[in-house]
């Protein structure tokens, strides 16, 4: 049987080169890398998989004194769905992972003996770190993620460091945002020094996110804001309608979209999350307002951990779990939880239909794990 399989080595250079040039899935290029040492030497490992680091300027004056180096990290992240074996598949429930992977990992897991697998080391609590073969995966990219690393902050990150963006310029250069406490501090790449941007609220900045040359964020006591990396205007966003919300940013895309999902707190009462309703909103910058929307464009919003990231649903085959103009929160209290839709009949005569609620009709979620990736559940 062994004389009957073919030798791939000696496939012809050009056709390994054209082979090459035309591996477009990341994965299908790191599959491919695995096949034997010519084609890991002619194919390169996929960039999408890398974590690109940024050199930035040390602190010399605030926000602490530390002269030490100071890089910025793009983590790449991705969500993969686990395809059940077909007798299972119906009855089964439904396993996603959604975090980022590593290339040391990757380049030591293709030496498995398996020539062609690929896999992701996820750790969930009780169980011994396990290996995900990615050949057993439905993969969706879902942007990066931004991290600072280079020197010991953990003391003052848990208390003071709330986050980073990075909005790429032309030329390779950049400019990084970094939210610290109630201070936001701008760093481009050609100047390499920090500067501290005016104090224009009271209240600490929650989270930043860039998109189409701007940076767009939310503030503590429920603004929203967008900073012209240029001239450090700041200009309120503020819905036409505001409302005593919780609000998160998903950027979808390559700059496609930015939505604006808003959890509504009640005026008073007990708090009970699970009954709070959702505004979704949309962002026309162009005309500088939000629009609120009752669906998402078929895709799925993630709300929480790793970060806010949304995919296209439209490419989950039907009976999987998850589908579509969805919003799906990984950061709230406990571990089991449903989808939002747009529009729900909860029975409550009190409950507008013109908000995203969730659905207990849809798929109950079971968030595993959150770290180091987001593990879930999803029953049909």
């Amino acid at each position: 049987m062994s004389s009957m399989m073919p030798d791939w080595s000696l496939l012809p250079e050009e056709l390994l080169h054209f082979i090459s040039q035309n591996v477009e899935n990341c994965f299908d290029g790191v599959h491919a890398r695995s096949v034997c040492t010519s084609w890991r030497s002619n194919i390169p490992f996929p960039s999408c998989l890398l974590r690109t680091s940024y050199s930035l300027p040390t602190f010399a004056q605030f926000p602490l004194e530390n002269k030490g180096s100071c890089t910025l990290e793009k983590i790449p992240l991705f969500l993969f769905r686990v395809k059940s074996p077909p007798p299972a598949a119906a009855t089964s429930p439904c396993e996603y992972f959604l975090g980022g992977i590593r290339r040391d990992e990757s380049e030591h897991l293709m030496e498995l003996p398996s020539p062609l697998q690929c896999s992701v080391k996820v750790n969930i609590p009780g169980n011994d770190p396990a290996l995900l073969n990615v050949l057993d995966c439905q993969i969706f990219p879902l942007g990066h993620q931004c991290r600072m690393i280079g020197w010991d902050l953990e003391e003052w990150r848990t208390t003071n460091y709330r986050g980073v963006a990075f909005l790429p310029l032309n030329n390779g250069e950049f400019i990084v945002l970094l939210n610290f406490t109630k201070s936001l501090f701008m760093s481009r790449s050609d100047e390499m020094r920090w500067i501290q941007l005016k104090k224009f609220s009271d209240a600490s900045c929650e989270e930043i996110v860039p998109f189409r040359g701007k940076f767009y964020g939310t503030i503590l006591n429920r603004d929203l804001f967008v900073i012209d990396p240029y001239s450090l205007d700041v200009t309120s966003l503020t819905p036409l309608q505001p409302l005593r919300s919780v609000k998160y940013l998903v950027p979808s895309g390559n700059d496609d979209e930015l939505f604006l999902v808003e959890k509504i707190l009640p005026p008073t009462g007990v708090l009970d999350f699970c009954r709070f309703p959702c505004r979704v909103s949309k962002l026309d910058d162009e005309a500088g307002k939000w629009v609120e929307v009752s669906d998402v464009g078929g895709r799925v919003l993630f709300i929480g951990y790793p970060g806010n990231v949304s995919f296209c649903g439209k490419e989950l085959p039907d009976g999987c779990g998850l589908s579509g103009d969805s919003l799906l929160c990984t950061g709230g209290p406990g571990n089991v939880t449903y989808s939002y839709k747009y529009g729900v009949n909860t029975g409550r005569e009190e409950d507008d239909l013109n908000f995203w609620r969730r659905f207990s009709g849809e798929n109950r979620v079971t968030i595993i794990n959150t770290s180091p990736v987001v593990a879930l559940q999803v029953e049909r």
